[in-house]
């Protein structure tokens, strides 16, 4: 798919987020908006899969490790068509299929339940060596956060992607410098993030500007590296799109009123 088409995917993906956490009154828009470029470049130019067969075993998998952005895969989940916008109106609602972090029972699209951090990680290392073992040729993705990055989970996990030479997984860091407690070097600092996946078997792949739409599908498109799984460090913007959003560890929880609402709407027109 052409670059002008993902993005333009990508700003409604952005308004949607927008639409869904504000009528809820809740969510984590911050982290949604950095990850946007990941979601739809994954779901509209990478992966296999078909909404009308959303459980095709050769499909590709994808599992949003960092479960709190669940906004941005549920905007792009309804562009890509497994379901209508009237769900956004249920968000974060009891008995709704949008629920504040991801439910593979409820949500059709949804591969895997996630919210504690450095689970997901850790079951989509699960699903690359299962599709190993049965000669799948699925690949599976996971965007994990920076901060999630500081959970024990995230390193035992890729130890073993790298011992079963996972060369059918793609773990995409979402690299936006903050946490909901401030920014990873004064919660924990990260250090050279990037040495660090290459010391634990990865090969890796940093991506200057993460929400760069053609930096990041020409990332994703890069052949695998047989015998390794595969890093990509997305260098991206929290709040993304949203001016009084950007580079605000505030807006990492919390969501936007009525008329921060529209003015963000606004500011994402294009």
């Amino acid at each position: 798919m052409d670059i002008q088409t993902l993005e333009k995917y990508a700003r409604q993906v952005r308004r949607d987020i927008i639409i869904m956490t504000a009528a809820a009154g809740a969510g984590h828009p911050g982290g949604s908006l950095s990850s946007t470029e990941a979601m739809v470049a994954l779901y509209f130019d990478v992966m296999n899969v078909d909404p009308k067969d959303d459980k095709n075993p050769d499909r590709d998998r994808f599992v949003l490790s960092k479960g709190h952005s669940a906004p941005a895969l549920y905007g792009t989940l309804c562009e890509r068509g497994f379901f209508g916008r009237e769900e956004f109106d249920h968000f974060r609602q009891l008995h709704g299929i949008l629920q504040g972090h991801p439910d593979t029972k409820k949500c059709p699209g949804v591969d895997a339940s996630t919210g504690s951090l450095g689970q997901g990680i850790s079951i989509a290392v699960g699903m690359a060596l299962g599709a190993k073992h049965t000669g799948k040729k699925c690949h599976v993705y996971t965007i994990i956060g920076d901060g999630e990055s500081q959970e024990g989970l995230v390193w035992e996990a890729s130890m073993a992607a790298a011992h079963y030479k996972l060369d059918n997984l793609t773990v995409i860091l979402d690299h936006n410098g903050l946490q909901i407690d401030g920014t990873n070097d004064e919660v924990m600092s990260l250090g050279d993030i990037k040495a660090k996946a290459l010391a634990f078997g990865y090969d890796v792949i940093e991506v200057a500007d993460g929400n760069d739409m053609k930096q990041v599908v020409d990332a994703l498109h890069v052949p695998a590296c047989p015998g390794k799984p595969r890093y990509i460090i997305l260098n991206t913007l929290k709040g993304k799109g949203v001016s009084f959003m950007e580079g605000q560890v505030g807006w990492h929880g919390k969501a936007p009123n009525a008329e921060q609402a529209a003015q963000a709407l606004k500011e994402l027109e294009g």
